[in-house]
Parts: C-alpha cells; structure tokens; sequence
C-alpha cells in the first residue's frame, strides 16, 4: 500500500473516532441534561416512571383510618401467583371528584378502585355512565363494605340534655319544635351534594312520609311529605359543606359559637370527643327516633378496559385484607362500625362509648336506602323544599386584580353560577375598586341568571380597593330587603387591602354586631398573599360567617364549595 494511500486509511481512522467521540459527548451531555431537568425542571413534563400498583381513591373523612389499613397491607407482603410484589396506593379524591375522573372521557381515571363515604355515589355512577354509553353498561364492579357508620344529629351535650336526652329519644320534629320556638337554635345539613346531606334528607323524607323502608316517588311528591320537609328546612342555618372533617375541626375552633347541631356521621362525634381543646364542650350523637341512614364506606372496583389481571389479584386480596380481623379492629379503633357483626362494640378496646358521646345500641331503626330514582327524585324535589337564600356576590375589581387574577376570579363565580341549580335562589352581583357599583340587582336566578353571566365576563380590573364600603352596601340592601325567610349572605372576595372607603372598620364591625332583623351571615376570601386577613376576620366572625384563603389554583373550588352553603 503506498504512502498516500496508507495517510487517507488514517484519515478515515481519526474522522471516524472524531464523530464517534462526538456521539459519546452529546450522549453524556443529554444524559446529564435530563438529569439536571428531572431535578430542578427545564420546563417540560416529565413522565413519571410507572409502578405497579392497584391505586384507590378515598373519600378524605376517612383519610387516617384508610391510610392505616393501606399501609397494614403493603406491609404483609403478599404476592401474585407469578410472584409479583402485591401494592396498593391510596389517592384522595371528594366523592364527586371520583365520579367526574371515572366519566371524563378526554382522560383515564388515575385509578382502578373506589372508596366513597356511601353506596349511593357507586349508583349514580352507574347510571351516568349507562348515560354517556348506552345500553346496560355497568363501571362499578366487584364491591365490599368493610366500616359503617350511621348518620346522626350531633348536638352539644347540654342543650341535649335540655331537650330530654338520654332518657327521651331525639328526632327531626323535635328539631323542628325547637327551631320553631326558640329563634337562636341554630342547626343545619350539608346539601345533598354530600352523602350525610343526602342521607340526611332522605331521613327527613322518609320521616314525613311517615315510613321506615320502601320509600317511593310518589311518597316523597306528595303534598304531605313536601309540606313537612319544607317546614324542616326552612329552619336550617344555612348549608354547607359536605367535607365532614372541615365542619368538625369548626366546631374543635369555634365550640358552642358554632352551630347548635349539625348533621354528621357517628365517627366525627368520636373524633371530636378524643380530640378536644381546652375547656371544650362535648358533642353528643342524636339518632333520629324515625330512623337513621348509613354511610357505609364500600370498596368498589372499576370494570375498565385497561384493567389488568395484576389488579384484579390484588383488589381481590385487598378485600380479604379489609375483612380480616387484624383490619375490622383497625376499623373499630378509628370510630367506625366493622362489617364483621361478630366483633363487639362495647368491648374494651372500643371507642363506641357513652364516654365519646355515642351510644353503639342505636340507631333502633335502620331506614332503607330507596332506589336510584328515588334518591334522583328527591334531589330534586330537594330544591324546591330547602330554605332558600339571598346571596350578594361582593367582587374586588381593583387594579391589583388585572390579568390571570380576574380571569380566575371570573371562572371561579361561573363555577358558583352553575353549580345554584335552582331557579328560586336570589343572587346579586356588587364590584368595587376605588367605588361600588351594584352590576346586578338581587332577584331570582329564573329571571337574571344570563345578566349575572354576562355582568362576570365583562368585569375589568382598575382603580383602588373600596372593600368594606362594598360589604356595607351589600349588608344595608340585605337588611332593607327584611327577608327572614330565607338565607341572607355576602360572599366577599378581595386580594388587596382596604384603602378607598368612607366607612372605617369600627363602624362597619359595629352594624355588624349589633342585633338586626335579618341574620346575615359574610364569607370571606382572602385571594391571593396580601389580602388583609384580619380585616376579613373582622368582617366576618360577627356574623358567624368564614374567611377562607385562596390562590390561582384554589379559588375556582373554593367558590364551588361555598355555593353548597346556598
């Protein structure tokens, strides 16, 4: 081989370690690219690596008893018959947030298995899903209950004891006779957007129908039974939320300032009885002598098309757990009834004791759950028979509020919009910046719901912050109007601080405490990180009202959430 040929050989040699030197550099740096983006972020999404598990979702009032019992069987170690590890991740999820990821179409449901707080959630699945499908198609597959608890009036234990118990029974015409006659009782139900506010009501129904089972459509449209229901609510409070350990750990904060009963499971009253504050009054569980409804916490399987063989073989051996001795004790420590009817409630490791308030030989009647169309029926029957509101949405459309805020605002009142499915519930709509303009007048969301939609999507931002000018003027209209029929409330949001009205706190604080005719109650939302949260509080503890904190990514659920309150 000649010289020149022998040099171009070696040419070729180095070229080509040259480039293969290049990939080995580009490789490491992309490597090293990646890592640093996995670990500080490079502004792409990173998919996660993928385990294998069966995923539950929980409803979150059992969050500590749940978690217990997903960790007691990770840690047993079980395995499938090909030797796979066997694993279950819990995902807490509201009940209606579980139902929404199951039916949305554009996504797949996060996981394979559910647990609500009650069964009801696991028919009205079923039947939306056959909606959106057609036929006799059916998600909700293999179910267990493995914890029940009944659903109860709790009640502080010395205006109990006023009203007869323990030596007389409690039900819902005693709460009615109370309400009627002494105009400080305050009480109240979730809405039946929640299952103790659902259960709640069918009690109620049940109760004015004067039955223990067979409940029927035409039992609860009947002139007697709405009659009787309605009289019921239009002593409630207000509302509220149906995420019991919110109302609970009010009632830990607030004691007797809270509420005079409420409506909860068995399990809550227990909890609030072994958790309490200092010189904390007791709670008392109430079982309505007409009969009480159950939250019986199923564990539920999803028939869906991507459901595999492993999660099948652990759902299976997750339910065997759930009835296992070693889990049904768990159960009992946290508060709840086990499934298992062998294991005593007053043995000396329960917490079902007089002691917590509770008393494990009741309920002495269990209500039936009625059918699906039934319960369809009297959520809607529901609306017409609760008491009803006058609500004025107080919106901060200062100039801090420009650009995403507003938009997040907007979206969060549309929210609040949507989910006031009744047409009899009055709604205004009051904006404030360096003034207050009253956009929409009060009246019956029949008449002004579209000027309310289109009042929120012409909202702009500018000017300074007229915050408790804006609550006076809401308050003043509320208390001209003299409506004590129905719900009288301000909803208030601001993300700034006060610095535009003519009337001082003091004075605003000061109308607020003083005794008027209308009862009206404030929320607030304190949006964003330099709301004024002690001027809020302020505005709001006179009226036994909230101030609820709130940022791009919550305010949307918080405005859903106190729409339950309406």
């Amino acid at each position: 081989m000649g010289r020149r040929s022998k040099r171009r050989s070696n040419t070729s040699l180095v070229l080509g370690l040259l480039v293969a030197g290049l990939f080995v550099v580009v490789a490491f740096c992309c490597g090293i690219y990646a890592l640093i983006g996995n670990l500080f972020g490079n502004g792409e999404p990173t998919m996660p690596v993928p385990t294998l598990a069966l995923t539950v979702a929980y409803s979150p009032e059992k969050e500590l008893a749940f978690t217990t019992l997903v960790d007691g069987f990770n840690g047993q170690g079980f395995e499938t018959p090909d030797g796979e590890q066997m694993r279950v991740e819990a995902v807490r999820f509201d009940p209606e947030a579980m139902l929404d990821a199951v039916l949305d179409e554009e996504q797949r449901a996060a996981f394979q298995a559910m647990t609500p707080d009650s069964s009801i959630w696991l028919g009205q699945l079923d039947g939306e899903w056959r909606e959106k499908r057609g036929g006799d198609a059916l998600v909700v597959g293999e179910t267990v209950r493995y914890a029940i608890s009944p659903v109860v009036i709790a009640m502080w234990e010395d205006l109990a004891r006023e009203m007869g118990w323990p030596d007389q029974a409690i039900g819902w015409q005693d709460l009615l006779s109370r309400a009627q006659t002494d105009p400080d009782f305050r009480w109240s139900h979730p809405s039946t957007s929640s299952a103790s506010g659902l259960l709640a009501t069918l009690a109620e129904f049940y109760a004015g129908a004067d039955k223990t089972r067979g409940l029927t459509i035409e039992d609860v449209q009947a002139q007697e039974t709405l009659d009787y229901v309605a009289a019921l609510e239009k002593t409630v409070r207000y509302y509220g939320e149906g995420n019991e350990p919110a109302i609970i750990e009010q009632a830990l904060k607030e004691g007797q300032a809270f509420l005079d009963a409420f409506v909860v499971q068995e399990q809550m009253v227990i909890y609030f009885n072994t958790h309490p504050q200092t010189g904390q009054d007791r709670l008392v569980a109430l079982y309505p002598v007409e009969g009480a409804l159950w939250e019986d916490h199923p564990l539920a399987l999803l028939e869906m098309a991507d459901l595999t063989t492993y999660q099948r073989q652990v759902f299976a051996r997750f339910r065997d757990y759930l009835l296992s001795p070693e889990a049904q004790q768990i159960i009992l420590r946290h508060g709840y009834r086990p499934a298992d009817l062998s294991i005593p409630l007053d043995g000396p490791n329960s917490p079902l004791t007089t002691e917590n308030g509770v008393n494990p030989t009741e309920p002495k009647t269990a209500l039936q759950v009625p059918s699906a169309s039934v319960i369809k029926v009297v959520r809607d029957v529901w609306w017409y028979t609760k008491r009803h509101t006058n609500v004025y949405l107080v919106v901060d459309t200062s100039g801090s509020m420009s650009g995403e805020k507003l938009a997040q605002a907007q979206d969060a009142l549309r929210v609040f919009l949507d989910q006031i499915r009744g047409d009899r519930e009055r709604v205004g709509l009051i904006r404030f910046s360096s003034g207050v303009d009253t956009v929409v007048y009060l009246d019956e969301m029949g008449q002004n719901r579209a000027a309310l939609q289109v009042a929120v999507d012409q909202l702009e931002a500018a000017g300074d912050t007229a915050l408790l000018d804006a609550v006076y003027q809401a308050y003043k209209r509320l208390q001209d109007l003299g409506d004590t029929e129905r719900i009288n409330a301000i909803v208030a949001m601001t993300d700034g601080r006060e610095n535009n009205s003519s009337i001082g706190l003091r004075s605003l604080v000061r109308d607020l405490k003083q005794e008027s005719r209308v009862p009206v109650v404030i929320f607030c939302i304190a949006y964003g990180n330099d709301a004024d949260m002690v001027t809020l509080q302020a505005i709001a503890e006179p009226t036994g009202g909230r101030v609820r904190e709130g940022n791009l990514e919550t305010i949307r659920d918080l405005y859903k959430i106190l729409s339950t309150y309406f």
